[in-house]
């Protein structure tokens, strides 16, 4: 048993020793999710003001770390409206609480996992990696992509905030599909 943690904390090591640094490009990148509508539609949105960085193992093309913070008062439905209400305090309550983190804690395959913070609340998370590659831009820059899927509950993080239609449910679903796409530059 000893000798296997050995192995793996010993292979963690190595692998680390091949990746790279990146900073996120934000021009580049794109941090969405989507939550069900009234039980039969998906209302998308995104974030725009977001930084993060990463590290990248070329040599398997696997995350060895990430780490990004997201400012609340970003979101997008392509509604200002309900942009405007998602950020008042019944909901994001974007004054008391302007950041959504994510900081990685592990990689298991094709999955990482992470402690993501909301409203004030830290829960581990477990989302599904497809790694893009790396390659040199036109202009010499070493960049790599990667994509994370996966899904929360809205009120495992203080989101409880719902009507009930007229014809049974509710207006607004419990999970939130995350979808992230990140592209980064190679920091020097």
């Amino acid at each position: 048993m000893k000798f296997t943690k050995l192995l793996v904390i010993g292979s963690l090591f190595v692998s680390s020793l091949f990746a790279a640094s990146y900073n996120v490009d934000r021009a580049h990148s794109n941090i969405g999710f989507k939550v069900k509508h009234m039980m039969i539609s998906n209302v998308k949105g995104s974030f725009s003001d977001f930084e993060g960085t990463f590290e990248y193992d070329e040599k398997t093309n696997k995350l060895t770390a990430l780490d990004g913070e997201i400012q609340v008062e970003s979101i997008d439905t392509a509604n200002t409206k309900r942009d405007a209400h998602l950020k008042e305090e019944e909901i994001f309550d974007a004054d008391e609480y302007s950041t959504i983190t994510f900081k990685m804690t592990k990689a298991d395959g094709d999955n990482i996992y992470g402690d993501f913070t909301l409203k004030g609340v830290t829960k581990n998370i477990k989302l599904q990696f497809e790694s893009g590659g790396t390659i040199i831009d036109p202009s010499g820059k070493q960049r790599a992509g990667f994509s994370l899927e996966g899904k929360i509950k809205r009120a495992d993080y203080g989101l409880t905030y719902n009507s009930i239609l007229e014809a049974g449910g509710f207006a607004i679903g419990e999970d939130v599909k995350l979808e992230i796409e990140i592209e980064g530059i190679k920091a020097k």
